[in-house]
């Protein structure tokens, strides 16, 4: 018998744009996709449990994520919350061949001096309740100021292996 096998990743594409809109560094960087998030998905697909609707883009700081992290517990890292208003909704599109992401890209508009060192995708849009899907850790950490924007864009392929 052959094996054959289901290949997720989700692509992150962060830019940092200045105050002036100019670019101060980029990153694209694939995923890792925590236990909570692929027992999400084999629930929902096969399970019965409800489609989540909505999905949250949110930031992470310095520490290393890991496959047993849940929005509760992740207690090697933390979020980074010096932009204005909640973590950005993330509207994707429908998906085709094999992928989504979405149309453009989710702007944070930083409103502190922080070290951002990743990101993550979850259900809320505030707290630790929800299910966290995946976590991106940055190739190294990154400074942003006041006035600088975070643009974000995620794709989430899928693939037989």
């Amino acid at each position: 018998m052959n094996n054959v096998g289901l290949d997720l990743a989700n692509i992150w594409k962060v830019t940092c744009l200045d105050k002036d809109g100019n670019v101060k560094w980029e990153e694209e960087k694939k995923n890792l996709i925590v236990t909570e998030g692929l027992n999400h998905i084999l629930d929902v697909t096969f399970h019965s449990d409800t489609q989540v609707t909505t999905w949250y883009i949110g930031l992470k700081g310095s520490g290393t994520p890991a496959a047993g992290d849940t929005m509760a517990s992740h207690s090697s890292w933390s979020e980074i919350t010096d932009y204005s208003g909640d973590r950005k909704e993330w509207t994707e599109g429908a998906a085709s061949s094999g992928s989504m992401t979405n149309s453009s890209s989710v702007d944070f508009s930083i409103t502190g001096t922080a070290t951002v060192a990743g990101a993550f995708l979850n259900t809320a849009s505030t707290g630790t309740a929800g299910t966290l899907y995946g976590v991106v850790d940055f190739s190294s950490a990154r400074s942003v100021i006041s006035g600088d924007t975070l643009q974000v864009t995620v794709t989430v392929t899928a693939a037989s292996a």
